[in-house]
């Protein structure tokens, strides 16, 4: 199964790449996992609701109809590693061919982001800016893969 990021935005920080750099170095072989940065970054003088719409196409543009659509949201549901872990696996065996997690920006989503997805997923009620949710999300896929696997690394 192959699992795709979309984020809205580039990454700039190193830190941030570095960090995702090397868990995406430790699941090679796992299963086939991509990044992908929308450059639809907005004006400053462009609305909320515009900037989410002009979002929502380059977003819906990447998605495949096969995919499990997983947007991240604060409101979404929450879960402990070990929950995601097994809602991981679940995806993973349910016989969709992949799984694109979407990443959004400033202003969230647009409805028609969240009416394609199939599950709505908060990795916290904080808000993180986009760079650092995508290199937690990476972590938490290796974590993930590691519990699958029985890799000591989940303590």
């Amino acid at each position: 199964m192959k699992v795709t990021i979309l984020s809205v935005g580039k990454v700039r920080q190193s830190f941030v790449k570095e960090g995702e750099a090397e868990y995406l170095k430790r699941l090679k072989g796992a299963f086939p996992i991509e990044l992908v940065e929308l450059g639809c970054e907005a004006p400053e003088s462009m609305g909320a609701e515009a900037v989410r719409e002009r979002e929502a196409v380059e977003v819906l543009k990447k998605l495949e109809v096969f995919d499990f659509v997983i947007v991240l949201d604060e409101r979404g549901e929450e879960f402990s590693s070990q929950e995601f872990c097994r809602f991981m696996e679940k995806r993973m065996t349910s016989g969709k061919r992949s799984i694109a997690f979407v990443i959004g920006g400033a202003y969230g989503f647009s409805e028609k982001v969240r009416q394609r997805a199939d599950s709505v997923l908060s990795l916290s009620t904080l808000t993180f800016p986009h760079q650092v949710t995508r290199l937690l999300l990476v972590e938490q896929i290796y974590r993930a893969h590691t519990m699958m696997k029985g890799i000591s690394y989940h303590k």
